[in-house]
């Protein structure tokens, strides 16, 4: 009989400390689900990612595109790509081997905004922050002894 006293006891436990797992759970937001609301859950997050992944790679793809679409300003031999941070150097005046600007574009479709890095470079070129410079490599570097 006692024995029968203590595993009541042990499951009326456990059940109180199951429903109060429960209920700190779900103060926390979480939510415990079943095995197919798991499986559902988990195909629709699939299912979104794929979404962004294809989004990505069509931007990504348009961008490269960009010079041969109508109404880009630039002529795409006088083009180059970049990618990260920026798109695209112009380098306009290039076929006719004689420099007149070089232009700075990103390439955006959809709805997208530029980010924090892409509005700092278009900053530092409204504002002149903009040089030339020129990296020599020390001599010894490029003789045919060193090599």
């Amino acid at each position: 009989m006692l024995e029968i006293i203590f595993a009541l006891i042990i499951a009326l436990a456990l059940l109180i400390a199951a429903f109060l797992l429960g209920r700190y759970l779900a103060t926390k937001g979480m939510v415990v689900m079943s095995e197919s609301e798991f499986a559902e859950f988990i195909e629709a997050e699939r299912d979104d990612a794929i979404k962004r992944s294809r989004a990505v790679l069509g931007g990504q793809f348009s961008e490269q595109l960009a010079p041969y679409l109508p109404n880009f300003k630039y002529s795409p031999t006088e083009v180059r790509f970049i990618g990260k941070p920026i798109d695209f150097v112009v380098f306009k005046g290039m076929d006719s081997k004689e420099i007149s600007e070089i232009v700075f574009v990103e390439v955006k479709s959809g709805n997208a905004n530029m980010n924090s890095v892409e509005r700092s470079i278009q900053k530092a070129i409204d504002t002149g922050k903009v040089k030339w410079e020129e990296y020599r490599i020390p001599k010894g570097l490029t003789d045919k002894k060193a090599v």
